[in-house]
């Protein structure tokens, strides 16, 4: 059975999905999804059968049931919100949608129904600061954390703007009974620079988060404290090549299921830098891969394999096969996709 993949094209108010090929990497093109207000964010359900949808221009969450033999979607739920959502991630139980809200500077968890599609929030609105950009749960499912940038609005096809934001990593417990998170102690981890945390991933079976750093252009690898859920740095590390100075953000950050390979986009240098993951979660730079104008968005497929990176200002895919023994990306091909996409996200198909 193939996977899918899915690439929210905002402008374009639609979603296109694709059939991969699990060997080769190639993308088979399925009929569009009309999805009105600007899908802009992606996130799937543990058991893969629901795929969630933020919308950004008409602010809303949608929840589309997956056909698990053709990777069809069709429109189980919208629920309007008062803000864009930013960031959707299902807890570990898939009882609950956490979602971060950039311009509302929040986060909430919604109930998510026997049939997988979102409610409103549980518990109202948390608010957290201006510029917050994502949220999960870690592997124990009691603990998640709100990165928020150091530079509000950043366009990195623009010059700089003096907008400072949070810069901080904001930290919470989660119980996931009741569907609550509450601030933990303590409660803000501070940056000692201007590195603007955005995205980040959990290592598959150390205590490490790694996050991208937008303003700083590097990772940085934090220590989990499994009994109290506090971060603490151990290493940051540039995503951008020796002796580049031009306009760069960091986007997104993904490590494949070994835990061997750590990926993050280069906005500006354009490009996929990769990292080779020792025993103790320590990184190590393993080479960049040129990549579509403004790589917002990008994922891996289910097993590892394939890269695929959107260019946001492009309206293309690009795909990549990795290297198992370097981890290098191998380019495959590009695809012609629409106009801006904005996620992209990898399934794996039947039970």
């Amino acid at each position: 059975m193939p996977n899918a993949l899915y690439v929210c094209l905002q402008d374009e108010d639609k979603i296109v999905p694709f059939a991969v090929d699990a060997e080769t990497g190639t993308l088979t093109r399925h009929a569009e999804v009309a999805v009105s207000g600007g899908p802009s964010g992606l996130a799937i359900s543990p058991d893969r059968r629901t795929l969630y949808v933020g919308h950004r221009t008409t602010p809303a969450i949608s929840s589309f049931r997956i056909d698990q033999g053709t990777g069809g979607l069709s429109l189980l739920r919208t629920v309007s919100q008062e803000h864009a959502p930013t960031f959707m991630a299902p807890d570990r139980t898939g009882k609950h949608l956490l979602c971060a809200y950039y311009q509302g500077g929040g986060a909430a968890v919604h109930p998510l129904g026997a049939d997988g599609a979102v409610g409103m929030p549980s518990h109202g609105w948390l608010a957290t600061a201006t510029g917050a950009h994502a949220i999960a749960t870690d592997p124990s499912n009691r603990f998640a954390f709100v990165p928020h940038i150091a530079r509000l609005n950043d366009n990195v096809l623009e010059p700089p703007k003096e907008n400072p934001g949070p810069n901080v990593i904001m930290q919470f417990r989660f119980d996931a009974q009741a569907g609550r998170l509450t601030p933990n102690s303590p409660f803000r981890v501070e940056q000692t620079e201007r590195l603007g945390p955005r995205h980040y991933c959990f290592h598959p079976s150390q205590d490490v988060v790694y996050f991208s750093n937008e303003q700083g252009c590097s990772v940085t690898g934090y220590r989990l404290d499994r009994a109290t859920g506090a971060l603490s740095a151990v290493q940051t590390i540039t995503s951008l090549p020796s002796g580049f100075t031009a306009r760069n953000t960091c986007s997104q950050i993904h490590l494949t299921p070994s835990g061997r390979y750590l990926y993050v986009g280069n906005r500006g240098h354009n490009s996929i830098a990769g990292f080779a993951v020792d025993t103790s979660g320590r990184l190590t730079a393993a080479g960049h891969a040129s990549t579509e104008p403004v790589p917002s968005a990008f994922c891996l497929d289910p097993a590892g394999h394939f890269v695929f990176a959107a260019g946001s200002a492009s309206g293309r895919l690009a795909s990549y096969r990795i290297n198992g023994e370097t981890g290098a990306l191998m380019p495959l091909t590009t695809y012609a996709v629409g106009q801006r996409p904005q996620a992209v996200l990898a399934t794996h198909l039947g039970d």
